[in-house]
């Protein structure tokens, strides 16, 4: 059976990137992001959605996303889900889904694409700017 895990976010930085090295010297950021949702109900008043999605970055994507991103902050996310599973201290069984993140690119806060990051530094986001008008569907 055929699969395909993709997953494709813009939002807001809930907290400043934490970063971490794994025992083998490996960089890891957790980002938490704000997803806002804004329709019409049924009565037609306006409303607001948020998903909060928690995501994870490896390697000098952890890196640059750490120097150059802080809580608040709009960025573009393209990853794959993944399902963290373990056991809780009382041995309970827990799990988490999550976002491992594959590339990004900065936002500005007006919805475009900002200046990127300064020349000595790689930017590993997609060259493309994710579309910023309304889908009509």
């Amino acid at each position: 059976m055929a699969t395909y895990n993709k997953v494709l976010i813009m939002g807001n930085l809930t907290r400043d990137p934490e970063l971490k090295q794994t025992p083998n010297n490996q960089s890891v950021a957790q980002i938490g992001l704000a997803l806002n949702r804004k329709f019409k109900d049924r009565e037609g008043n306006m409303r607001e959605e948020v998903t909060y999605v928690e995501c994870e970055a490896w390697g000098r994507t952890a890196e640059v996303m750490s120097q150059y991103l802080s809580k608040g902050k709009p960025v573009f996310i393209e990853g794959r889900l993944k399902l963290d599973q373990w056991q809780d201290k009382d041995g309970n069984n827990r799990s988490k889904m999550k976002v491992v993140i594959e590339s990004f690119q900065f936002i500005d806060s007006k919805g475009g694409q900002s200046s990127q990051p300064p020349a000595n530094t790689t930017n590993p986001a997609p060259q493309t700017a994710p579309p910023t008008d309304d889908i009509p569907f």
